[in-house]
């Protein structure tokens, strides 16, 4: 798989990354179906981190680390109110699910903890979302 080099458009970034945030969201719900429940916590987060990445870019905004991007995007949409407190805290906690889950041996995953993180993680997409439908109404600032 090759990448290509990131668009100018911020935009163009932003749809980019809310599609394949919608796309690993839709993967989760697969593999919890399919009672792969560690799996599809996994695919859970990474939605949830790829929409942050989203919102990230509409401000050009990225980070190579995990705890980068969550830092941004707490500083720059939850500490100023853009996006839901309660946001920050839960893709804090889905990155933690999900390092356990890759990195603690013997670790077993419930449906049902699978199944809250499938529903925190639409609920976080959603909010994402409806920011940046706010922010795509507001006039552009001058960079």
């Amino acid at each position: 798989m090759k990448g290509s080099s990131l668009p100018e458009d911020r935009n163009v970034l932003s749809e980019y990354r809310l599609k394949d945030s919608k796309q690993k969201l839709k993967a989760a719900g697969v593999l919890l179906e399919q009672g792969l429940f560690k799996d599809s916590i996994s695919r859970s987060y990474y939605a949830m981190f790829s929409a942050a990445r989203a919102l990230l870019a509409t401000k050009k905004l990225d980070s190579r680390k995990h705890s980068g991007i969550i830092s941004l995007f707490n500083q720059h949409f939850v500490k100023t109110g853009l996006i839901a407190r309660d946001c920050g805290r839960m893709l804090l906690a889905a990155r933690e699910a999900r390092e356990r889950g890759d990195y603690e041996d013997f670790l077993e995953v419930s449906q049902e903890e699978a199944t809250s993180q499938l529903a925190e993680s639409t609920r976080f997409i959603a909010e994402v979302e409806r920011a940046l439908t706010m922010s795509s109404q507001r006039p552009a600032a001058e960079d």
